[in-house]
C-alpha cells in the first residue's frame, strides 16, 4: 500500500501538537488546539457553518459505505430527538469476516512505534476537527443536545479528550526505553553483558460500545487510547447514535490508508434493530479491551462476564451537592440552576441530590430557611428558562422515552417545588423539550430514601432536608460508597465542614467542586486538566484520563541477547 502521508511529514506536522499535549497533562493548565467558537472554522480546509450543514444534509437518506470487508447487509433507523428521520444506512458486518480482517494490519501498526501511532491519531483528530460543523449536526440529531452544546461538547471538547488519551498513551509507552545495555560486574571474572530490546505489544482488538447521549465525548478516549497503543478498534455505536461514530470510523480509515496502514485497524459494527450484538461481541475471544459508557446494569454485566478482556466502564451514580452556607447566594443559585438545566440533566455529571440543612443556611443575604433556599432555586431555574428561545438552547431535547417517563413519575415522589413544563421548539415541532423538576424530600423519612438513593437520569433533582451538615456529610459518604458519583459539589463557608466534605471525597474517591458561583459548573470538566470520574467508586472503574486508563492496553515484551 503506497503511503500518501509519510512518517516524516506526519511527525513534522503533528509532533508540536503532541508535545503541547504532553506539557498540558504535566502542568494541568488550560490548553486546547480545537477552537470552541463556530466562527473559528472555514479556513485552512475546515468547514464553515454553511458547508458543515450542507455536508450533514447530504448524508441524510444516503448510504455510508466504509469499504469494510464482510458487509452482509445495510442497516439504519435513527430518528432525531428533534423529530426528523436521518435515514442513513450503515454496513452490517459478518463478525467472523470483519474480526479476522482486523488482524491483518496489527503487526505493521505495532512495529510503527509509539510516535508514529500518536501522530497518525493526531491527524485523524485534525480531520475530524476540520469537519466540526458537520459532526455537530450529527451529534445534535442523535443525542438531542442543543446545537451549541453539540458543537462544543461533541466537537472540540471530544477531540480534546481524544488527544488527551493519545498523550497519555504515548507517555506510558515511552516510559520504558526501546533498548538497553546491561552489564553486571563479576569481580575478577568478565562481566555479564546483555543487550535488551523492549517492545510495547498491543493487547488485542478493542471494542468501543458507544452511548446515546455523548457518542463522541465518551467514545473518543477509549478509541484513541486503544489505537495509539497499537490495538485494532471495533466501534459498536448505540443504535440511536450511530452517525457521529460512523463518520469517525470513516475518517480514521481514510487516514490509516493514506499513512500506509491497513484501514481495517478501525471498523464499525452497526446492528439491526433489536439485534443486541454488544453482549455477543463483548465475550468473543478476539476482543481483549472494552470501553463502555452507559447503564450500571450492563456495565456490571460486562465486568462480570467479559473475562477475556480488560474492561473500562463509566456507569452511573448519584451525584450530590451539599448546600451548607455561602457568601454569594445569588451566584450559587445561578450556578446550580444552570447545572440542573444544561442538556435537560442528561449528563452523567448532573447533580441529583441537593442536601440542605432542615434549619436553613447562612448566606451573605442573611439566614435562609430550607423552604426559602428551595423556592429561590426554583425561581432561578424559572428565570434562566423563562425565555423559550434561551430554554431551547440550554435544554436541547429529551433523548428517549425512558427519560420522559422518569421525569413524569418524579412528580409523584414528594412535594414538587418546581414543576416541569413543556416548551415548544419552533424549528423542530416534534422535539420533546421539558424543563427540570425539583422535588422536596426528607432525609429523615425512610420512605423517601428509595428515591434519593436511586439514580434518576434526566432533568430530575431532589432537595433533601437534612438534620445537620454532619448528617449531610454522612449521607454523602454512604451515597458515594454504595451508589457511586461522577461529581460532588459543595457550598460552605465553614472550614470544618469543608474539611469533612473533602475528606469524604478523598476516602471514597469522588471528584469535588467547591463553592462554584461563576462560569464553571460541577457537571463540566476540561480535558488535559480535570479528571472525569476517578475509577475509585461504583460510578466508574476508570478515569478520563490518567495513566491507568491507557497502561493496561499494552504489555512490554523483552528480547535479551548476549552482548
Amino acid at each position: 500500500m503506497a503511503a500518501e502521508l509519510t512518517a516524516h511529514e506526519l511527525i513534522a506536522k503533528h509532533r508540536p501538537t503532541l508535545d503541547q499535549a504532553l506539557e498540558a497533562i504535566r502542568t494541568r493548565a488550560y490548553w486546547s488546539p480545537h477552537p470552541e467558537h463556530p466562527k473559528a472554522y472555514g479556513e485552512n480546509g475546515s468547514l464553515d457553518a454553511a458547508a458543515g450543514k450542507a455536508a450533514f444534509d447530504a448524508l441524510l437518506g444516503g448510504r455510508l459505505d466504509l469499504g469494510q470487508p464482510g458487509t452482509d447487509d445495510w442497516v439504519g433507523g435513527e430518528t432525531s430527538p428533534y423529530g426528523i428521520e436521518l435515514g442513513v444506512e450503515y454496513p452490517h458486518a459478518d463478525l467472523d469476516t470483519l474480526l479476522t480482517a482486523m488482524q491483518a494490519g496489527r503487526r505493521a501498526w505495532r512495529d510503527a512505534g509509539a510516535e508514529m501511532r500518536a501522530v497518525v491519531c493526531v491527524e485523524i483528530l485534525k480531520r475530524i476537527s476540520d469537519r466540526t460543523h458537520e459532526f455537530a449536526h450529527a451529534v445534535m440529531h442523535t443525542s438531542g443536545q442543543a446545537f451549541m452544546m453539540a458543537f462544543q461538547a461533541g466537537g472540540p471538547h471530544a477531540q480534546d479528550r481524544g488527544l488527551e488519551a493519545v498523550a497519555y498513551a504515548y507517555v506510558e509507552q515511552v516510559r520504558t526505553p526501546d533498548t538497553a545495555e546491561w552489564t553486571k560486574p563479576q569481580g575478577k571474572r568478565d562481566p555479564l553483558a546483555l543487550n535488551k530490546q523492549f517492545t510495547p505489544v498491543p493487547r488485542g482488538t478493542a471494542l468501543v460500545i458507544g452511548c446515546n447521549t455523548f457518542p463522541t465525548w465518551n467514545g473518543y478516549p477509549g478509541l484513541f487510547a486503544s489505537l495509539a497503543t497499537g490495538n485494532p478498534v471495533l466501534v459498536k455505536p448505540h443504535p440511536r447514535a450511530v452517525l457521529p461514530l460512523a463518520l469517525t470510523v470513516q475518517v480514521a480509515r481514510e487516514v490509516l490508508a493514506e499513512a500506509g496502514f491497513d484501514p481495517n485497524l478501525v471498523a464499525l459494527a452497526a446492528e439491526r434493530p433489536g439485534e443486541g450484538i454488544a453482549k455477543t461481541l463483548a465475550t468473543r475471544p478476539e476482543i481483549r479491551i472494552i470501553d463502555y459508557t452507559g447503564s450500571t446494569v450492563f456495565g456490571d454485566w460486562l465486568e462480570a462476564n467479559a473475562r477475556q478482556a480488560q474492561v473500562y466502564t463509566e456507569k452511573a451514580g448519584v451525584n450530590t451537592v451539599i448546600v451548607d452556607s455561602t457568601d454569594n447566594y445569588k451566584g450559587m443559585l445561578s450556578n446550580l440552576a444552570f447545572s440542573l438545566s444544561l442538556y435537560s440533566g442528561q449528563m452523567c455529571t448532573t447533580p441529583q441530590n441537593l442536601l440542605i440543612p432542615r434549619d436553613g443556611i447562612r448566606t451573605d443575604e442573611g439566614p435562609k430557611t430550607f423552604d426559602e433556599v428551595v423556592a429561590d432555586l426554583a425561581r432561578a431555574v424559572d428565570g434562566l428558562l423563562g425565555d423559550d428561545a434561551r430554554a431551547n438552547a440550554l435544554l436541547g431535547a429529551i433523548v428517549n422515552p425512558d427519560v420522559k417517563a422518569r421525569l413524569e413519575a418524579a412528580a409523584g415522589l414528594g412535594e414538587v417545588a418546581l414543576a416541569s413544563r413543556e416548551i415548544a421548539n419552533p424549528e423542530f415541532p416534534d422535539a420533546v423539550v421539558r424543563t427540570p423538576v425539583i422535588v422536596k424530600l426528607d432525609g429523615a423519612k425512610p420512605d423517601d430514601e428509595a428515591a434519593y438513593m436511586s439514580e434518576c437520569f434526566g432533568p430530575v433533582s431532589f432537595a433533601v432536608a437534612m438534620g445537620s451538615a454532619a448528617d449531610a456529610v454522612e449521607l454523602l459518604r454512604r451515597t458515594v460508597r454504595e451508589k457511586g458519583a461522577m461529581t460532588v459539589g459543595a457550598y460552605t463557608t465553614d472550614d470544618e465542614v469543608e474539611g469533612a466534605i473533602q475528606e469524604v471525597c478523598l476516602e471514597e474517591a469522588a471528584q469535588l467542586s467547591l463553592n462554584l458561583t461563576g462560569g464553571v459548573y460541577v457537571n463540566q470538566t476540561a480535558a488535559f486538566s480535570d479528571f472525569h470520574g476517578s475509577g475509585g467508586n461504583p460510578a466508574a472503574n476508570a478515569a478520563l484520563c490518567d495513566g491507568a486508563f491507557v497502561a493496561n492496553r499494552f504489555r512490554v515484551v523483552e528480547v535479551r541477547r548476549e552482548a
